[in-house]
């Protein structure tokens, strides 16, 4: 059934108007082809999220019951992971810096594709499910969950990491900016789908959280932190006040020139719905570094 849902995935990716540019920004492409990861709703790793992510994460069991769904046993459970990896010409365009009234913002067609995501990424995730409800299968999305908020505490994290359930199919490892690098870079997004479909189980080839990155793997490279402009990064990681700071800085400015264009998203922070908002993301990290679009481990 693997070969089936990424046939159905690669056509929807080519084919869905959701998944375009404005035609002034060329019309073309916001992602390339996916790939997809698959694991077992038992995978002890689950557990562990409790603690590298935060207490709330949910377990693939706890998000199928809070969707109300009957009882099944955790080990019938699948999750399929998708990667999302933006487009070569949005990643090319940007790679050179440019600056916006004293303020450091990223290409705009990468803004606009950033933006456009949200919508691409939830569609995608109800035609998953109406593919395997058609083929006679349950299936819920994390991101579509009534269960899914930001917990907002003396840090932040998400009731269902999409970074984390994708390392947990084996699809990338984490890197020092903390963006997941895959075989098709870390300049991607990602979705979930955790269903009761019968799939094969793709194997991790380490549990090294940190496996394809190279300053931890082989204690070089950190041009990740060189090109943030947050100074959010550095040998012990990544900053996510820092980051969230200069990124709400980003988006006053690229709203302010393009915000007509753009789609709201409407996020729930600590289990209430705040007013829309129009993400257009930083990512200066992703962008000319070794892990932009490929695992650079495999690569060197």
């Amino acid at each position: 059934m693997i070969n089936e849902i990424y046939s159905y995935l690669e056509s929807f990716f080519e084919t869905s108007k959701l998944n375009r540019l404005q035609e002034n920004y060329g019309g073309g492409r916001i992602f390339s082809n996916p790939k997809v990861g698959v694991a077992q709703g038992d995978d002890p790793i689950f557990q562990k999220f409790k603690e590298v992510v935060g207490p709330e994460h949910l377990t693939p069991l706890e998000l199928w019951l809070a969707e109300d769904q009957e009882t099944i046993e955790a080990s019938k459970l699948r999750i399929l992971s998708i990667v999302f990896p933006f487009v070569d010409k949005i990643r090319n365009e940007s790679k050179n810096i440019k600056k916006l009234s004293r303020v450091i913002v990223p290409a705009e067609i990468y803004s606009v594709g950033r933006n456009y995501a949200n919508s691409f990424k939830q569609e995608t995730c109800r035609q998953i499910i109406g593919f395997f409800e058609g083929n006679g299968y349950k299936a819920i999305a994390g991101m579509l969950s009534k269960s899914f908020s930001i917990i907002l505490k003396k840090n932040f994290y998400s009731t269902w990491s999409e970074r984390h359930i994708a390392f947990a199919t084996g699809l990338g490892t984490f890197s020092l900016h903390e963006g997941l690098i895959t075989d098709v870079g870390c300049n991607i997004r990602l979705a979930s789908v955790v269903t009761d479909a019968p799939l094969k189980i793709t194997t991790r080839k380490s549990d090294n959280p940190y496996g394809n990155c190279l300053y931890y793997a082989k204690g070089i490279c950190r041009e990740c932190e060189e090109r943030c402009p947050a100074n959010a990064i550095d040998e012990n990681g990544h900053d996510k006040i820092k980051c969230y700071e200069y990124g709400q800085k980003v988006a006053r400015k690229i709203i302010a020139k393009i915000g007509p264009i753009l789609k709201p998203h409407i996020r729930c922070v600590n289990r209430k719905l705040r007013p829309p908002t129009y993400p257009v993301g930083c990512a200066f990290c992703q962008f000319g570094v070794p892990c932009m679009d490929k695992n650079p481990i495999i690569n060197d």
